[in-house]
């Protein structure tokens, strides 16, 4: 039977619990594993934290017998929507606290009644969820924590920025509202000192972070669902726009099987095309994701959004019909 990653470490600290001595042979012939495969999971259940411990009289490893929870009382259905919910958000979304959320999956999984444990191990074992893009943070832990700390006690912070299309670093000042996930990356919204208003900041970009001794008082008529929810993604410019695009039959299922906005209208033609249409904030963000639709949409509306896709088009064009230097040239991309 497949045993999933987490599933799999879990058999080996079930066996640590058991107040045995858990020989490195024994743990092997146990969970039919290598030797090294079981040296390499109790380093790493080391690096995350759960307190393996070597009894040099004995050559047997053994836990902490209060490490773990208490038993749990979850139907199968609950337990694996938690446990597949968990394994999903460490792969699609950089998340903080990576090293503990694993191990709080483990402390729910190990005190799960004997036949939801089995079952969910089964069930996990032939569940893949592929790892989506992200952007790195450093220091990731700990900024989000600062933040968090912060916007719950309503102090203001201060932050380095980088601005890289200005190639320069600002200071600024911000009265933190939201932890906000977005497009592969984490932000911060709130009220910044320098632009006088409601910005969101990404914390990649962040590259110095301090709570200040001064709290701030957040604005009553600021709604959060209100200002995300006009935007096509996170960043509203300020004016309304109807948007309304078709796309052709080869893709227009699959636009129209997506809820892209909560204004989305969806109508299909005869010919099997699809008019999709919106009503957002903005055109920025929405231009980039037309264009990954390529020649397979048009934008019917409104002009100023056709121009410019058709302008950033024929940039594209110019851009790759340019030669390349023969010393880049190489002989397996010709």
């Amino acid at each position: 039977m497949k045993r999933s990653r987490v599933g799999r470490m879990l058999q080996i600290l079930t066996a640590l619990q058991s107040g045995r001595n858990n020989r490195v042979d024994d743990l092997a012939e146990m969970c039919t594993l290598s030797k090294r495969t079981i040296f390499r999971d109790l380093k790493e259940l080391k690096e995350i934290g759960v307190p393996c411990r070597y009894n040099t009289k004995t050559a047997s490893y053994s836990t902490e017998p209060g490490f773990f929870l208490t038993p749990t009382n979850l139907n199968r259905k609950e337990a694996m929507g938690v446990l597949l919910l968990v394994l999903t958000v460490r792969n699609h979304i950089q998340i903080p606290f990576k090293k503990e959320t694993l191990i709080g999956a483990m402390k729910l999984e190990d005190n799960l009644p004997i036949d939801v444990r089995q079952y969910c191990n089964a069930i996990l074992g032939n569940i893949h969820i592929k790892a989506g893009p992200e952007v790195k943070i450093e220091l990731f832990d700990r900024i989000f924590e600062q933040l968090e700390d912060a916007i719950l006690k309503k102090k203001v912070v201060h932050i380095s920025y980088d601005m890289p299309y200005e190639k320069t670093i600002v200071a600024i000042e911000l009265d933190p509202y939201h932890l906000i996930y977005n497009d592969y990356r984490w932000y911060v919204l709130g009220k910044s000192g320098l632009h006088g208003g409601i910005r969101a900041f990404g914390l990649n970009r962040i590259k110095e972070l301090s709570r200040l001794d001064k709290g701030f008082v957040k604005d009553e008529d600021f709604d959060i669902n209100e200002y995300l929810g006009k935007a096509w993604s996170l960043i509203p410019e300020g004016r309304l726009y109807h948007v309304k695009l078709r796309f052709s039959p080869e893709v227009a299922h699959n636009v129209a099987e997506v809820n892209w906005h909560r204004t989305q209208r969806v109508t299909f033609e005869d010919d099997g095309s699809a008019i999709v249409q919106f009503r957002i904030d903005g055109l920025e963000e929405i231009t980039w994701w037309i264009l990954g639709y390529g020649d397979k949409v048009e934008v019917l509306a409104p002009l100023t959004l056709r121009q410019r896709i058709v302008q950033i088009a024929q940039k594209m064009v110019q851009t790759n019909q340019q030669e390349l230097p023969l010393r880049n040239a190489d002989p397996l991309e010709a």
